[in-house]
C-alpha cells in the first residue's frame, strides 16, 4: 500500500464508488500461484501440527521442520550458484526468524497443545487488522475498500467461532497472542524495515529464505532444550508424514510463497490467507475430522469470502491508479 488519497471514487463521479474493471483486477501468474499456496496449504497445517503433536512437541516440531527446510533450501541456493548472505543479510535473518519463526510459529504451536484448534485458526484472522495498525507509523493508510474486507473478514470469523464449542486456556490464548502480534511485527518490517529506518534485506532467492529458516529453527531447538520437551522417537507414523508434510509444503513451498508476496504486494493482500485459512479448516474438519459444521458456521464462511473479495478488490484498485 502507498500513501495518498484512498483510489476508491472516480474523478467523475463525486462521492461515488469506483469498481474495479476485470482487467485491475488480473493478477501476474506468479502472486496467484503464491496466494493459492498461503491459502490452502497453510490452511491444512493446523490440522497437520496437531496430528505431529502427539510424537513431536511444539518447539521441538517447529525446530526440526524448519531446520530441515533451511538446509534443502540453502543446499537449493548453492546448488544454483547463489552467494551465501553476508553479515547484514544475516541480521536481517535473524531478526525476522525470532520474530516470524520462533515467536509466530513457535507460540501458534504452544497455543494448540491447549486450544481447540478452531480458535487457532479463527484467531488468525486478526492479522491484516495488527498489520494495518502497524504500518500507520509509517505513513501507510488503508483505502476503504480494503479497510471494510479486513473488517468483513474479521466480522465472519468473530461469527465463525461463536458457532463452534470449545474452552480455550488463559495460557492458549496469551500464546495466540504473541503469535499474532510478532508474526505481524515482521511482515511489517519486511515491508518497511525498522522503525529507525534500517532496512531489513534478506539475501536475494531461496538463499534469504532458508537463512531465516535456519536461524529461526536454531532459536526454536534452544527454546525447545531449555523448556526441556522430549520428543517421542520414534515417532506415531501419522506425526511422521505431517511433520514432512509441514517441512515440505507448509514451509518450503508455502513459506516461500508468503515472503514472496511480502516483496512484491502489499502487507494486506500477503495476509490474506488469514481470512481464508478458516474455511479450510472447516472443510477438512468436516471431511477428515467428521465434524459437523452448523449452518452458522457455513455462513459465517461465506461472509469471510466476501472480505478476501474486498480485499482484493481494493488492492487491485490501487495497483491500477
Amino acid at each position: 500500500m502507498e500513501m495518498g488519497r484512498p483510489a476508491l471514487y472516480d474523478s467523475g463521479m463525486s462521492g461515488s464508488l469506483a469498481l474495479p474493471s476485470p482487467a485491475q483486477l488480473r493478477l501476474p501468474p506468479l502472486i496467484v500461484a503464491c496466494l493459492a499456496a498461503t491459502w490452502l496449504i497453510w490452511g491444512s497445517t493446523y490440522l497437520a501440527i496437531k496430528w505431529a503433536l502427539v510424537s513431536l512437541p511444539p518447539f521441538f516440531q517447529m525446530g526440526t521442520r524448519f531446520v530441515a527446510a533451511g538446509i534443502l533450501l540453502g543446499a537449493f541456493a548453492r546448488w544454483r550458484g547463489a552467494p551465501w548472505p553476508n553479515r547484514g543479510e544475516w541480521l536481517s535473518a535473524a531478526v525476522l526468524g525470532a520474530l516470524m519463526l520462533g515467536g509466530g510459529y513457535g507460540a501458534t504451536a504452544v497455543a494448540q497443545t491447549s486450544v481447540g484448534s478452531g480458535l487457532v485458526v479463527a484467531f488468525i484472522a486478526v492479522v491484516p487488522a495488527l498489520v494495518a495498525l502497524g504500518q500507520l507509523p509509517y505513513g501507510v493508510r488503508p483505502s476503504r475498500l480494503e479497510v471494510a474486507g479486513i473488517a468483513l473478514g474479521v466480522g465472519g470469523v468473530l461469527l465463525l467461532t461463536r458457532g463452534q464449542g470449545f474452552a480455550a486456556s488463559p495460557t492458549g490464548l496469551v500464546a495466540l497472542t504473541l503469535a499474532c502480534l510478532a508474526w505481524s511485527l515482521g511482515t511489517v518490517w519486511v515491508r518497511h524495515g525498522l522503525p529507525g529506518g534500517q532496512r531489513l534485506a534478506l539475501a536475494p532467492g531461496a538463499a534469504g529464505y532458508a537463512s531465516q529458516m535456519l536461524v529461526g529453527g536454531v532459536l526454536l531447538l534452544a527454546a525447545a532444550a531449555l523448556s526441556g520437551e522430549r520428543p517421542v522417537l520414534p515417532p506415531d507414523g501419522r506425526a511422521l508424514v505431517s511433520w514432512v508434510y509441514l517441512v515440505v509444503a507448509g514451509t518450503l513451498v508455502a513459506y516461500s510463497a508468503y515472503m514472496v508476496l511480502l516483496q512484491r504486494t502489499s502487507a494486506t493482500l500477503a495476509s490474506s490467507y488469514s481470512f481464508v485459512n478458516p474455511l479450510i479448516g472447516l472443510v477438512l474438519g468436516a471431511t477428515l475430522g467428521g465434524e459437523l459444521i452448523s449452518n452458522l458456521e457455513w455462513g459465517a464462511a461465506g461472509v469471510v469470502c466476501a472480505g478476501v473479495v474486498l480485499l482484493l478488490a481494493g488492492q487491485a484498485t490501487r495497483q491500477a491508479r
